[in-house]
């Protein structure tokens, strides 16, 4: 399996800070050929701006703040994703979204930050990489609001059910899977949503270093540090994708990444 392709990656976390070369070195030599490293926050989006300046051939990024830190959205921050924005790394607004799991800021404050970056992503025509949890009314509404405005959306690190999903298909989103596909205790309704999304619609991710699969081989964990999740398990997550789907391995690898490339426009 080859040429696979990491929407979603927080390759800025600190976890990540002494051995990056080594956890992108390990991800290309499992098949890994790109990564999208996601911003979170203005720190993190500027971060990882720098990592796609040192991995121009493999990385690509995303501006945005996630639901957590709404709170810390102002009129200045607005400007400074936009400015962001310009750099040809960045490939969509985000990780922009709905976050009622843990409230970290503000719900009427969410909806607030996540309206201004849709509006940021429609007026310079990207993509928007979205976050929703505990959310999805809410989420729905101010989606449907939105949609003809926005050139695109992925659902990033897609956990919920098969009419959440219907719900994002019918405003043609997309769905980012991850290794939460194989968790035997959680990931039941994604398991059976996968099942009923068009493959056309799906993407592959791994959220790393979060959401390591429950499942993986040791052949494979063995070159894992102290049990965090990196890129390398992407094919894994392709597996489980196409056994749920009753599909060949390589035609998910080859369906999902060409859609990626479609959208993030590598």
């Amino acid at each position: 399996m080859k040429d696979l392709i990491d929407i979603g990656t927080n390759l800025t976390a600190k976890s990540f800070s002494r051995d990056l070369s080594q956890v992108i070195e390990r991800a290309n030599l499992a098949g890994v050929s790109h990564m999208g490293v996601t911003g979170t926050n203005l720190q993190h989006s500027d971060a990882a701006i720098e990592l796609c300046e040192q991995w121009p051939e493999t990385l690509f990024s995303t501006a945005g703040v996630h639901p957590h830190y709404a709170k810390e959205w102002t009129d200045k921050t607005a400007q400074e994703i936009h400015a962001m924005a310009q750099m040809s790394c960045v490939r969509a607004i985000g990780e922009c979204g709905l976050d009622y799991n843990r409230n970290l800021s503000d719900p009427k404050i969410q909806r607030s930050c996540f309206e201004a970056q849709l509006e940021l992503a429609a007026e310079l025509k990207l993509p928007v990489f979205l976050h929703q949890r505990d959310a999805h009314n809410d989420f729905l509404s101010i989606m449907t609001r939105w949609r003809d405005q926005l050139s695109g959306g992925v659902a990033h690190c897609f956990t919920g059910t098969l009419e959440e999903a219907k719900a994002y298909l019918e405003l043609d989103l997309y769905i980012g899977v991850t290794g939460w596909l194989c968790d035997e205790r959680r990931g039941h309704s994604l398991q059976q949503a996968v099942k009923e999304i068009p493959l056309s619609h799906l993407m592959l991710e791994t959220d790393a270093p979060y959401l390591l699969p429950r499942d993986l081989p040791d052949k494979i964990s063995v070159n894992l540090s102290d049990k965090r999740n990196e890129p390398l398990v992407l094919p894994h997550v392709c597996n489980a994708l196409a056994s749920y789907k009753n599909e060949k391995p390589e035609d998910v690898a080859q369906q999902t990444s060409k859609l990626a490339r479609q959208f993030f426009k590598l």
